[in-house]
């Protein structure tokens, strides 16, 4: 999976996309700082030990670097920025039970416009899975020759080197 290069200043806004899924009372917001360990559970149960652990590394130091979906107090997706590296989006990902909603879509272009708000011209998707989403939904470019990219040497599940 290649790593994605997105211009943030050609972003489309995110807001007709979160205020559609206010009507269906779905959230998309910064996670609050208490947050961190039901998040980190919610991403290890739906998704894997290893983006709950880079997505706990969101939550060190305020503003925390995480958004949810939210749907009657119970997290429905998420994103984050700068786990892995400055500058990176990802892990992101949402429940089974709410695909299809666009609710991957939002919180991309909140955590995407955080980051715009931060300074950053550029963000970079790393190992992207859906190509065409992130290409479709923001502009990203694929980076030639970026595989394994940040993400090369590391432990696999019992601890032995693995791929992400």
């Amino acid at each position: 999976m290649p790593d994605l290069l997105v211009p943030l200043y050609k972003l489309p806004p995110a807001q007709p996309r979160l205020d559609a899924l206010a009507d269906e009372g779905i959230v998309v917001r910064r996670a609050y700082p208490f947050e961190r360990s039901r998040t980190r559970r919610f991403i290890a149960r739906h998704f894997s030990e290893s983006w709950a652990d880079e997505a706990e590394a969101t939550f060190g130091a305020p503003p925390v670097h995480c958004w949810l979906a939210v749907h009657e107090k119970k997290i429905a997706g998420f994103a984050c920025i700068e786990s892995m590296r400055r500058g990176f989006f990802g892990p992101t990902g949402v429940d089974p039970a709410f695909r299809s909603r666009g609710i991957g879509a939002a919180l991309l272009l909140a955590a995407l416009h955080g980051m715009h708000e931060m300074g950053y011209a550029y963000a970079i998707i790393g190992a992207a899975g859906p190509v065409d989403f992130y290409v479709k939904a923001v502009g990203a470019i694929p980076i030639p020759d970026s595989v394994p990219g940040a993400y090369r040497d590391m432990l696999g599940p019992d601890g032995e080197e693995g791929e992400r």
